[in-house]
């Protein structure tokens, strides 16, 4: 990176930095503001501008704020007492904003319950909160009937929706005023209430219920409104899922905080994904995960690069398409970050640096007290050293990162709220990390930061396996993968193999339908140039699809449980150390590896 790169980017990380953070420092001088308080000033600038655009209906400023007072009325009427929780079980739409927004004005928390769970998985989110009150759409009905066998306590069921058999809260609220609530009718309220309980993803167990209290989300609205820098004539685009922080709250109230127009969609579709960004006149849209992948699989169609996307937000832009995504959408500005939903670790990547979830620079680094820690794969824990205490990574050294937990008033960003769960909790507090007593966030991922302060996200911990004495990580093993002819996507993970230590690489991957077959000999080949011997896969298993979470994360715990057997329903493929090509894994040729007569 030659001078005028780097002055470039410096400029922009001071710009954006300073922009943020005049952004968020009112939050903690103000312990009295909520997120109530912040949508009602908006309604009071731009009342007759339209805030919220969905299928089901279209909100001004003055209606989503008028309606969401009809909901602090109801709730209050329910007897919801402050600190006391809601759960919403609900798809996408503008009301779900109001019903959130209302239960935080009554003083209440509402769980945003993911809308793929069912049975006990949606029973166990249900009761780790003790939800009071539960709203579940109309549509919803027979999945919350799954979970209902399991659930502990008796919360009142209100349905939000055409329904013979309940009450509806959709016609309660309408005996409400939305006018402004009075001194009266309104909660004693400050930063440190609880506003949402925000569930973990899943991917590995059971969803933790994050704690997210009204510092977090001003936190998240004015913060992520300075990162994108938008304004008044800016139309998001968001079908990400509401029940997730980023579809929910980033993509969403930080546009509105600023006089923005949020269009609300259901869900992901990629085939009619650039047709409605035109259609609605979109300028910013959210990404997580895969999302980008999808697009990037697409055919190419004629709105490709009809639209007026100014910037797209988000995290998991992976590097292998982050060139192929700008240069095929035309899309320049792109705004990467990394951060935990319940966690104290935040980088923004300000400059569009491919690949980069973030930046500190040196100067930077006393006002972020964030740190990436040695890490023992196998063990799945940090190393200490002789003194006791963890080793900091040199750079480009991959380990896990941590961001340090402080309790100062002026400093609320460095808290660590936690979960519902006080065990959970406290399994992601690391303790005496760099002296005794200092406590800090462990935040469950592997990055790695460059000299310049740029750091890269590597892999989650357990995806990370350990092979011929080496670490692995699944995200670079999954790019390879991704690039190749035909292949749409890569789910890779380590699978144990009887007699071997550690775990050998495994890959699922889908095909892409118009590319035809996959060529195992070329692929074989281009694993072998791109790819160290030990972070090879040893199997392959070719699926017409692979598992996701609602939030575009692959699901790997099925996967990893049916390990590499030749009775999967999916063809298996195994890497033969003596024919060097890929071969199908047959009963016989999986006897001959468990027994060693072939030595992997």
């Amino acid at each position: 990176m030659g001078f005028i790169e780097r002055l470039s980017s410096e400029i922009a990380y001071l710009r954006g930095a300073l922009r943020t953070l005049n952004r968020m420092k009112p939050i903690a001088l103000t312990p009295g503001v909520t997120i109530g308080d912040v949508m009602e000033d908006a309604a009071a600038a731009w009342g007759d501008k339209t805030a919220l655009i969905s299928d089901r209906e279209t909100f001004t400023y003055a209606q989503y704020d008028g309606r969401s007072n009809r909901y602090a009325r109801w709730a209050k009427a329910q007897g919801l007492a402050k600190g006391e929780t809601v759960a919403l079980l609900m798809p996408n739409r503008a009301e779900y904003l109001c019903i959130w927004l209302g239960v935080a004005r009554a003083g209440g928390a509402t769980a945003l319950l993911n809308t793929n769970l069912s049975g006990q998985g949606l029973a166990h989110c249900i009761s780790i909160v003790e939800a009071k009150i539960v709203i579940v759409a109309a549509e919803m009905l027979p999945l919350f009937e799954t979970a209902r066998p399991f659930l502990q306590g008796d919360p009142l069921l209100v349905v939000h929706g055409p329904d013979g058999a309940n009450r509806r809260i959709d016609l309660e609220v309408e005996n409400h005023s939305d006018a402004p609530l009075a001194a009266e009718e309104r909660t004693a309220l400050t930063i440190e209430d609880r506003c949402l309980f925000v569930y973990t993803s899943g991917t590995t167990g059971l969803p933790k219920a994050a704690n997210i209290n009204h510092y977090r989300v001003r936190a998240m609205t004015l913060g992520f409104s300075a990162f994108m820098e938008t304004g008044p004539e800016d139309r998001m685009y968001d079908c990400l899922p509401m029940y997730h922080s980023n579809g929910g709250i980033l993509a969403t109230a930080g546009v509105l905080c600023r006089g923005g127009t949020v269009v609300i969609r259901e869900k992901f579709r990629a085939r009619e994904f650039w047709s409605e960004i035109v259609r609605f006149d979109c300028t910013l849209f959210f990404y997580i995960g895969e999302l980008c992948r999808y697009l990037v699989n697409t055919p190419p169609g004629p709105d490709d690069r009809r639209h007026r996307i100014r910037l797209v937000c988000g995290n998991g832009l992976r590097p292998d398409i982050w060139n192929e995504f700008v240069e095929r959408f035309g899309i320049s500005n792109i705004r990467e970050f990394y951060a935990a939903t319940e966690g104290n670790v935040a980088l923004l990547n300000f400059d569009g640096t491919p690949g980069a979830v973030g930046r500190i620079p040196k100067w930077a680094e006393k006002r972020f007290v964030v740190k990436i820690v040695k890490f023992d794969v196998e063990k799945e824990e940090p190393v200490r050293g002789p003194d006791g205490f963890c080793v900091p990574c040199e750079p480009d050294e991959v380990g896990e990162i941590m961001g340090q937990i402080l309790n100062d008033p002026l400093k609320p960003a460095n808290r660590f709220e936690g979960y519902a769960d006080r065990a959970a909790t406290d399994k992601k507090i690391l303790r005496d990390v760099f002296e005794k007593g200092d406590k800090w966030f462990r935040s469950g991922d592997l990055l790695k930061r460059d000299a310049r302060g740029y750091f890269y996200f590597i892999d989650r911990i357990g995806d990370t396996f350990r092979w011929k004495g080496e670490n692995v990580a699944t995200s670079e093993v999954s790019e390879a993968l991704s690039v190749f002819p035909g292949i749409a996507e890569a789910s890779v993970y380590g699978v144990a193999v009887p007699g071997y230590d550690g775990k050998a690489g495994m890959a699922a991957i889908a095909l892409n339908e118009a590319e035809g077959d996959l060529d195992l000999p070329a692929l074989h080949t281009h694993l072998k140039k791109n790819l160290p011997d030990y972070a090879r896969p040893v199997f392959l298993r070719v699926r017409k699809d692979l598992d996701h979470t609602g939030t575009f994360k692959q699901r790997k715990v099925d996967l990893v449980k049916e390990g590499w057997s030749p009775a999967l329903p999916d063809p298996v493929f195994f890497a033969h150390p003596e024919k060097r090509a890929f071969v199908r894994l047959t009963p016989e040729l999986a006897t001959e590896i468990e027994t060693k007569a072939i030595r992997l």
